[in-house]
């Protein structure tokens, strides 16, 4: 690979713009009116801009465009698509991967005379029109999910067909395409297919924000799969001239939902907040709206429509803020958007420059401001767990897959591999990526493919994420200037202070917090009860693992809906449950804060019928916890303690299990009804509390339900503590 600052800039026409091309010059005037087009008679080519569009337009190279959000990117390709498409060539093919950023691309696209359509979960109805209208020529740019990329149908029927006929393919958020990014998406691996079988001569774009050298290395050398030539490189300086960042640090959650409560009105214009998880959003948007402030959350988990409806809103300055997870993140274009607001920092300083880089990108000025939490450490330990699983995990995957000789759907495969759903599906796809297996209709299949496990390459990714992370805190601790210090985990040679920063200018913003938001939000975040909801169908595929149960749960074997006090994401008692119920945490009594808040859980519960007993679960780890706790509620309650399940097995349930199926076959003959609590519910027939510590995937409250129903309880009310997420 070569890295370079400009494609070749000889005038003359080369070989493959052929009889007739336009000259140089020409070529540049063409691109100058199309981006006049797009962007406004203001509006002057970049000359790196130029340089992208030259090597994709006469010299039909691969180019990779690393530059700040807002220098204009997109500019680039829908400059080049309109060129292409005035010589004739096949419509641009972007591969992009948020529906927001889509969403937006099309705005642009349309404001340009530049007819663009989707091809996304979301619109699956329109699907085969917008296939019909790609091959009549009535389409200039399609955007497609990295999702789709690998959907059967869609690799098999339609791929070919665009890749034959492609003008341009585009891969936008190019660093996704890394595993050593901070953003890898297993569906982006698929990538590297595509451009193995387009056809000589179609040129590749690839455009990001957010990538460093490594990075950058990685991402080019996949973009020479099946060419030549090695890939153009153009990186810009990341300054974000607009941007003032700052960090500040507050004592408690309250503290920082109260500080959001007090300065929102303060920031410039609209802008978005960010958190960690869903429910810190959830929380911080009903938080916030309480108190009178135009807000919406935006999540993974927020309905479609309503993401679209919020989206709307921030863009016409209708609320505030969104308070968003990063499912608002990537492409989200909003030129005056005045402010992010980080509560709790991301895992690595390439993400959160990243996040911030949606503000102020027409502005003069823009406020960043992170407000780190104590828990973030616990919330990037949680997902940094999510890595490639072992060897022996992978060899047992292929092994399956093998001897089944047929597909295998996920949830066949979790009763023989011992692997979460998210987990197994990124570990399939990366195995497909690299040959080993392959997704068809009804599951996934092994190709026989010789596989190495790259070990090296695995725990060196994980190292470089533990280092980004220790990056994220030094970010916070230091006392150098804040763009500078993201630049340079950048990797941009032009770092340097930025004089805009709260340490580049000694000012910060005030750490004081009205008494009356705090009180509120300590208020807020201290409401307790979540739901518990019931599992309703046991998993497929059980009597592979000798377990006579399947299909939909009995009405009189099931839980009823339960309570727990929080989720541990949660930003209020979610802190409290944590420490509680760390792994290193010592078996202790419950304590009396706790068993308050579970009384008032109580209190909210609005049952049809008041239980008759309580019963605790056979807590392995935290027998004193749980049995204290079940104590306690009899007690405050007046109920009968009617005992606790009993183990079938000295081990218990065993050991801790990944998935549904393979929970499942570790529970179901765990537990037992002794003679004791079996009178008990022969003497209390009424609705039974069942006490627990933690609820993960609900099998273990499942199991013990089934039991207790089926030993004479009116109705299984689960309460655990916590709920995992």
């Amino acid at each position: 690979m070569r890295e370079t600052a400009a494609a070749p800039a000889s005038s003359a026409p080369t070989a493959a713009q052929g009889e007739g091309a336009p000259t140089e010059e020409a070529l540049r005037e063409e691109a100058q009116a199309r981006l006049s087009e797009l962007a406004g008679p203001a509006a002057r080519l970049r000359e790196d801009q130029w340089r992208a569009i030259r090597a994709l337009v006469s010299e039909r190279r691969r180019a990779l465009v690393v530059q700040r959000t807002g220098w204009g990117k997109s500019a680039v390709y829908f400059v080049a698509t309109a060129l292409q498409r005035a010589r004739g060539a096949g419509p641009t093919v972007i591969i992009s991967p948020l529906l927001a950023l889509m969403r937006n691309q099309i705005a642009a696209a349309e404001r340009a005379g530049i007819r663009a359509r989707t091809i996304n979960s979301a619109n699956t109805a329109d699907w085969e029109r917008t296939y019909a209208d790609v091959a009549a020529g009535a389409v200039d740019v399609l955007l497609v999910s990295p999702e789709r990329l690998n959907n059967p149908d869609f690799r098999d029927r339609v791929l070919p067909e665009l890749a034959g006929g492609a003008g341009l393919v585009v891969i936008d958020e190019a660093h996704c395409v890394s595993d050593w990014g901070h953003d890898f998406r297993p569906d982006y691996r698929r990538i590297r297919t595509l451009l193995r079988e387009l056809p000589d001569g179609v040129p590749v774009l690839a455009t990001t924000a957010t990538a460093n050298a490594r990075v950058t290395r990685d991402v080019a050398e996949q973009l020479e799969v099946g060419d030549r030539e090695p890939t153009v490189v153009l990186r810009g300086d990341l300054d974000r001239a607009g941007l003032r960042l700052s960090v500040v640090r507050l004592p408690d959650n309250p503290a920082r939902l109260g500080w959001l409560a007090d300065r929102l009105d303060e920031l410039p214009g609209s802008g978005i907040i960010y958190t960690l998880t869903v429910a810190a959003a959830t929380e911080t948007a009903e938080f916030l709206a309480a108190r009178g402030h135009a807000v919406a959350p935006y999540t993974g988990q927020t309905d479609p429509e309503e993401r679209l409806r919020a989206e709307d809103d921030l863009l016409a300055n209708r609320v505030k803020a969104l308070v968003a997870t990063s499912a608002l993140g990537m492409g989200f274009d909003k030129g005056d958007l005045g402010f992010v607001v980080h509560l709790g920092a991301p895992p690595s300083p390439i993400a959160y420059y990243q996040q911030v880089g949606r503000a102020g990108r027409a502005l003069e000025r823009a406020e960043a401001v992170l407000l780190p939490g104590r828990e973030d450490r616990d919330i990037w330990s949680y997902f940094a767990g999510l890595a490639f699983p072992a060897e022996a995990t992978v060899r047992q995957t292929l092994q399956v897959l093998s001897a089944a000789g047929r597909p295998l759907s996920l949830a066949r495969l979790e009763t023989q591999v011992d692997l979460g759903r998210t987990r197994l599906e990124t570990m399939l796809k990366v195995l497909d990526v690299d040959g080993a297996v392959r997704r068809e209709r009804g599951g996934w299949t092994a190709t026989g493919r010789p596989w190495d496990y790259d070990a090296e390459r695995y725990a060196g990714v994980a190292a470089a994420r533990r280092a980004e992370q220790q990056a994220m805190v030094d970010y916070l601790a230091t006392g150098g200037c804040r763009m500078e210090y993201l630049r340079r985990q950048l990797d941009d040679p032009a770092a340097e202070p930025c004089g805009r920063c709260d340490n580049c200018t000694g000012t910060s913003w005030t750490t004081e917090v009205a008494e009356e938001h705090r009180g509120a939000a300590a208020r807020h975040i201290s409401r307790p009860g979540v739901s518990v909801a019931p599992r309703r169908q046991w998993p497929s595929g059980m009597a592979e693992l000798g377990v006579p149960l399947s299909g939909k749960i009995p009405d009189d074997e099931r839980a009823a809906e339960g309570r727990a006090l929080a989720r541990l994401t949660d930003i209020g008692w979610g802190g409290t449950l944590r420490r509680l119920l760390a792994e290193d945490a010592p078996d202790t009594a419950v304590p009396d804060e706790v068993v308050q808040g579970v009384v008032a859980v109580l209190a909210g519960w609005g049952w049809d019928r008041r239980p008759g007993g309580v019963v605790a679960m056979p807590a392995g780890r935290r027998p004193v916890l749980v049995g204290s706790l079940a104590a306690r509620i009899a007690e405050i309650g007046r109920l009968p303690l009617l005992g606790t399940l009993g183990h079938t097995r000295p081990d218990g349930a065993g050991p801790r299990r990944h998935n549904s199926a393979q929970r499942l076959a570790g529970l179901w003959d765990a537990f037992e009804v002794g003679p004791e609590l079996a009178a008990g519910l022969r003497a209390h027939p009424g609705p039974v509390l069942l006490v627990d510590d933690l609820a993960d995937t609900g099998w273990t409250l499942t199991v013990a339900a089934r039991l207790l129903r089926r030993a004479g309880a009116a109705a299984v009310l689960p309460l655990p503590l916590g709920v995992v997420r």
